[in-house]
C-alpha cells in the first residue's frame, strides 16, 4: 500500500467518524459472489506434490544458513562493548549509538537465527509426519487391492450367479 493511499483512507475514516456515522465493516466476500464452487478435477486447484528431496533440501539450507550466521555474523561482544563504552567514556556521543548499534544487531541476528532453527527443525519433523501419511496410504491403497483382487476372481460373466453357488430355485 502506498504512503498516498494509506493518507487517503485515514481522511476518509477520519470523515465518516465525524459525520456520526457508526457502522462495522468486515473484510469478507460480498454475500452475493462468493468464491463459487470448488472445483472438481485436480488439475485446476493443482496437486500438492512434495518430496522426501524438497523437504530436505530445505531443512538443510535453513541448517546451513544457521551455521553460516552463527559463525560469522555474531558480533565479538567483548571488544564491541570495550569500543562504545571507551567512546563514552572520552565524551564521544558515538559510543552510546555503537552499544545501541551492538545491542540491535544481536535481537535482530538472534531472531534470525531462532527462525533458521525453526524452519530446519519443522522440516524435519514434517519429514517424519510425511514419511508416516506415506507408509498409511500404501497400506490402506494395498489392502483395497487385495480385496479388488479378490472379486476379480469371479467365474462366468459379472451381474450373473456364479455357477459355483450351483443353479437357482425355481
Amino acid at each position: 500500500m502506498a504512503w498516498d493511499e494509506w493518507e487517503q483512507l485515514k481522511s476518509e475514516a477520519l470523515e465518516r467518524q465525524q459525520s456520526g456515522a457508526t457502522h462495522m465493516q468486515l473484510n469478507q466476500y460480498p454475500g452475493d459472489s462468493g468464491p463459487g464452487p470448488a472445483p472438481t478435477t485436480p488439475g485446476k486447484t493443482g496437486d500438492l506434490n512434495v518430496d522426501q528431496q524438497d523437504l530436505s533440501k530445505i531443512g538443510s539450507h535453513a541448517h546451513t544458513l544457521y551455521n553460516q550466521l552463527w559463525d560469522q555474523a555474531r558480533l565479538d561482544n567483548t571488544s564491541v562493548d570495550e569500543a562504545a563504552g571507551d567512546l563514552t567514556s572520552q565524551g564521544f556521543a558515538l559510543g552510546s549509538g555503537l552499544q545501541h548499534l551492538s545491542n540491535r544487531w544481536s535481537t535482530q541476528l538472534n531472531t534470525v537465527l531462532d527462525a533458521c532453527a525453526h524452519i530446519s527443525n519443522h522440516m524435519q519433523v514434517t519429514k517424519k509426519i510425511h514419511n508416516g501419511d506415506e507408509a498409511y496410504i500404501l497400506r490402506q491403497m494395498s489392502s483395497i487391492a487385495t480385496l479388488d483382487a479378490g472379486f476379480d476372481e469371479r467365474v462366468g460373466p459379472a451381474g450373473e450367479q456364479n455357477p459355483i453357488y450351483g443353479e437357482k430355485k425355481k
